[in-house]
């Protein structure tokens, strides 16, 4: 890959500081683009990389990973798992991207980059008129935001009668505490992994402690773990990592004992971290939406809390339609869902 070279008017960007720099000239940004975050999520053979594009006052950055393709000279791009997507400076809806179009499809094809995916981020602006017109974007489901910005009273005012009815209960049973030290990740892992065995959840979602160790150690956000101890037992009963970057708050992953579940002790961790995170000034607090971006018990959890819903956005492009139609005629099978992005990955290439 030729980094840190200007092709037109983009620049690849592979340096921490370089990188971090740069989210900070755009100022608003979470922490699903930044650095710390990408290099976490990449495996060994992968590269992560920032796009920057420049053109008179305007700026547009795009953080990828870049994948080699098995067996093949081609690469393709995606984004890190959450909500990430281009940032932007100075635009607005009367912008055109014909420009910014034609220097990073040329940069694609330079490099052999024959697919791009990312999905997108619903607290970024304007991130559809960055990519109109450049490959597909396309509308999946919606998020659940707790508007921070409106009255602490009035916030909870919004929450359902089953909500309020379990964090009242909880805070009578339960003790908060909110870390962000190592000595915390074994009491956050166990939970966690519970969870994940209870819902029978994909291997790639068994982070190692050592991913979780790097995680709250991040330099370029701030990680709280919020933590439910039942006053009675002692015992550490449900658990959350909460995530802050800028006026963001990400929900990001959580797990609670089975013992416990008939408490709900995660709503009252939510309702902690809204509490603390609206006299800081921040402005969202995401829970994100269900499994498989559908109206399900986990987006009914979640909505329970607020109903200000953002649109949860996906993009796809191909750069290179007959590389991308020559892998799917070899690696894609019948059983395949054709809705994957790319298809050629369908079974795990």
């Amino acid at each position: 890959m030729n980094n840190n070279k200007l092709i037109a008017n983009l620049k690849v960007i592979d340096k921490k500081n370089e990188w971090q720099n740069t989210l900070e000239g755009i100022g608003h940004y979470d922490f699903y683009h930044t650095y710390d975050y990408h290099h976490l999520s990449k495996s060994k053979n992968e590269k992560a990389i920032l796009l920057k594009y420049e053109e008179e006052n305007k700026v547009i950055c795009f953080p990828l990973i870049i994948r080699k393709i098995s067996d093949s000279g081609f690469y393709d791009a995606t984004s890190v798992y959450g909500y990430s997507g281009p940032l932007q400076k100075n635009i607005d809806k009367n912008f055109k991207n014909d420009a910014f179009s034609e220097a990073l499809n040329n940069y694609f094809i330079k490099e052999k980059i024959i697919s791009v995916f990312s999905r997108l981020n619903p607290y970024i602006a304007n991130q559809d008129i960055v990519l109109n017109h450049i490959g597909e974007i396309k509308r999946l489901w919606k998020v659940v935001n707790i508007d921070l910005t409106i009255d602490l009273k009035k916030q909870r005012e919004l929450y359902s009668r089953t909500t309020k009815r379990y964090i009242n209960k909880c805070r009578k049973l339960c003790d908060i505490i909110i870390s962000n030290s190592a000595s915390s990740i074994d009491d956050f892992v166990d939970l966690y992994y519970e969870n994940m065995n209870r819902v029978n959840a994909k291997e790639n979602y068994y982070f190692s402690k050592e991913y979780f160790l790097k995680f709250i150690n991040g330099e370029d956000y701030k990680t709280d773990i919020v933590l439910a101890v039942f006053k009675e037992t002692g015992e550490i009963i449900s658990a959350a990592l909460m995530v802050k970057t800028n006026d963001i708050v990400q929900y990001h992953l959580s797990g609670t004992k089975a013992e416990y579940l008939y408490l709900s002790p995660i709503r009252l961790l939510i309702d902690e971290m809204r509490i603390k995170a609206t006299l800081k000034n921040k402005t969202y607090f995401n829970l994100g939406g269900g499994l498989g971006n559908t109206d399900d018990g986990l987006f009914k959890f979640k909505s329970s809390f607020s109903k200000d819903y953002k649109p949860f956005k996906i993009w796809k492009h191909i750069v290179n339609n007959d590389a991308y139609d020559s892998l799917v005629e070899q690696y894609a099978t019948s059983d395949c869902d054709s809705s994957f992005f790319p298809l050629y990955r369908c079974n795990g290439l």
